[in-house]
């Protein structure tokens, strides 16, 4: 069970912080997805990232308090020098595209590489089709989308930062999976203990093992095969 909680309260006891990045071209709404996320808001004056900028949430997922570090950067070619920087750490990442520019679409396999190439190998991706108001100008069918997460092993959402349409969800989808992979490590670690094996996790990085399989399929939402 999962909460949005507030948007954060800085006494709070923090359980887990998990490090989730926003990937995709310039101009497809990542910087909205994330205001939306982490403070509820939409600017209609947006301007473009320069580097790389990060905001905070903090949530209850199954009576644990879980801090959302997540990550903004530039989707200008200029700023890839912070590339092995911005996913060191990752444990969730979000490849945004807009579904009314189809070239942003075509460039997510680039994307994809460039994470897979940087990140760690079990890190939880979900792809984000933004913009989903603007049904009438849509270039990218959600079954192109969704075929292409199927694929690749993605979880799949379109989403309006807009409206609020799915950035909840998005969020919630990889925070829980990454929750549930670090949860089901933790209990393996302590069956090891409870055998005589010794088995601590403090202090040491968290490495996510294989993707869980338990979070079921939503609307327009692709499970890992």
């Amino acid at each position: 069970m999962a909460s949005g909680g507030g948007y954060g309260d800085p006494s709070q006891k923090i359980d887990y912080v998990f490090k989730v990045v926003l990937i995709g071209d310039s101009a497809v709404g990542k910087s909205q997805i994330l205001a939306r996320f982490s403070r509820n808001e939409f600017s209609l004056d947006s301007k473009a990232t320069i580097g790389v900028e990060f905001q905070t949430r903090t949530l209850v997922i199954e009576h644990k308090s879980v801090k959302a570090q997540i990550w903004d950067t530039a989707g200008q070619e200029r700023y890839r020098a912070v590339t092995s920087a911005y996913y060191r750490g990752a444990v969730g990442a979000m490849l945004v595209y807009d579904i009314t520019k189809r070239q942003t679409f075509d460039h997510i396999p680039r994307w994809l590489e460039e994470l897979r190439g940087h990140a760690d190998k079990n890190i939880v991706i979900i792809l984000l089709g933004n913009k989903s108001d603007l049904e009438n100008q849509r270039e990218v069918t959600t079954e192109d989308a969704k075929e292409f997460a199927q694929k690749e092993g993605l979880f799949f959402l379109e989403t309006s930062a807009l409206e609020a349409t799915n950035v909840e969800t998005a969020f919630m989808t990889v925070l829980t999976e990454i929750f549930n992979i670090v949860n089901k490590k933790n209990l393996v670690a302590d069956e090891n203990q409870g055998n005589g094996n010794p088995a601590s996790l403090a202090g040491k990085k968290i490495v996510i093992p294989g993707p869980a399989q338990e979070i079921p399929a939503k609307s327009n939402m692709c499970c890992r095969s």
